[in-house]
């Protein structure tokens, strides 16, 4: 039997150009004409705008085809394409070349809160939704208590979302997504806001969705184990082009060897700090991961960092703070480390740090790593602040094994981290 193509790409490239804004006013726009037909620059181009003609290209030579019924991962390193490529299947951005062909109505969930409006509440919500798919106020009755129980949001269905958070926009806008009537669904790393259990559930619901109900599923998601979960096919992006388009498992592998030499060390001599970090009294100066030409860690592996380390001033019981946030942002937990030792001017610090990401699941991460000294109210003063090494955890561990927990750090409790070694010249 022939499968049925839902969606069909030939030829796709998205391009920008550097240094432009892609919206005017008609009045900027007719400035920045007569400038140029006076020889003048434009009036409305950013200082530091990059040179004529610079292209980028965000997609570029995309040929696809995806079958009814089938559930697609899409994946790769950030900046890859992937979010992009939605937002041209979900008829957000139009592409700058090429074909694209869709076969059935599609519901999408690019960002949390998309296709909301603020101001009405869910029960409203999850009718404008469905009107704009084209579907009649019987046929949005007969799925509302279904829309409803799986949101578990029963309490405040009649509240404006506008006061929901974000993960209560989660739960609403996949139910509302997963339950209308639409052949092709398209989520972009939206489950990464939400509880373990509920993502879990829209995992088992997107399945169902595919294999009973025939609805093609593509699917965006940094954590591996949610693909390997889920999809029967995958694809991997690399700046802008197909890789690789597949099977899972072997997709999977492709992505992790994406990872280089340039994930394992990090030197921040030259690296702009935030405008409101003042405080010059010390700077770390280089970052690495100890034994390891990747930031690729499995099962029980700890995750082990160098740092080297600069004193210009008097600095007593130097702490460090390495937040742990989710692919898309999301921050998860965060490790403490006080007391590590005094800074004087002229100090060259090495400092080895091991943590324990056993319970991690199988996904990327980002880090950051924040310096800082507690004042006499015990209040957590920054005195350096970088974007910290990547780094993606493969195993087997459950989602249940994670700690959840509420806090201004992240919802991850994290333990086990601990210096090694210090060494001061």
């Amino acid at each position: 039997m022939e499968k049925e193509v839902m969606i069909e790409i030939h030829g796709l490239s998205k391009i920008y150009r550097l240094g432009e804004i892609g919206t005017k006013t008609f009045q900027h726009a007719l400035q920045s004409w007569w400038a140029e037909k006076r020889g003048k620059a434009d009036p409305n181009r950013a200082v530091d705008h990059a040179p004529e003609n610079t292209e980028f290209y965000a997609l570029k030579d995309i040929d696809l085809t995806i079958y009814k019924g089938e559930t697609v991962g899409l994946i790769g390193l950030n900046g890859a394409g992937k979010s992009t490529l939605l937002k041209i299947l979900a008829r957000v951005t139009a592409p700058s070349k090429g074909r694209l062909d869709l076969y059935g109505r599609t519901t999408s969930m690019l960002e949390v809160g998309t296709g909301f409006n603020g101001e009405l509440t869910g029960r409203e919500n999850i009718y404008m939704n469905g009107a704009i798919l084209g579907m009649t106020r019987a046929e949005i009755d007969a799925k509302l208590d279904q829309i409803i129980a799986f949101s578990e949001l029963e309490t405040f269905i009649d509240t404006p979302v506008k006061r929901y958070s974000s993960g209560m926009y989660t739960k609403l806008g996949f139910s509302v997504a997963s339950h209308l009537d639409s052949e092709i669904m398209i989520m972009d790393e939206v489950l990464a806001v939400g509880d373990i259990a509920f993502q879990n559930k829209c995992i088992s619901r997107m399945r169902e969705t595919a294999k009973e109900e025939g609805k093609t599923v593509l699917y965006v998601s940094h954590n591996m184990n949610q693909i390997r979960s889920l999809c029967d096919r995958c694809i991997v992006l690399d700046h802008g082009r197909i890789i690789f388009d597949g099977d899972t498992a072997e997709a999977i592998e492709h992505y992790l060897d994406q990872f280089s030499v340039e994930n394992s060390r990090m030197d921040y001599r030259q690296e702009p700090r935030p405008d409101w970090l003042t405080d010059t009294r010390m700077r770390i100066q280089r970052a690495e991961y100890i034994g390891h030409d990747t930031g690729m860690f499995k099962g029980n592996e700890p995750l082990r960092i160098g740092m080297d380390l600069e004193g210009y001033g008097e600095i007593r019981d130097l702490g460090l703070r390495i937040e742990i946030s989710s692919a898309a942002e999301q921050r998860l937990g965060t490790y403490f480390l006080y007391d590590i030792c005094d800074v004087h001017a002229g100090d060259h610090i090495h400092l080895e740090i091991t943590a324990d990401i056993s319970d991690f699941t199988d996904a990327s991460y980002h880090t950051v790593y924040c310096f800082f000294v507690r004042d006499n109210a015990s209040t957590n003063l920054n005195i350096d602040r970088v974007q910290g090494l990547s780094f993606t955890h493969t195993s087997s561990v459950p989602a249940s094994k994670i700690r959840w927990e509420t806090n201004n750090w992240g919802y991850l409790s994290l333990n086990g981290a601990e210096v090694t070694r210090l060494e001061k010249k």
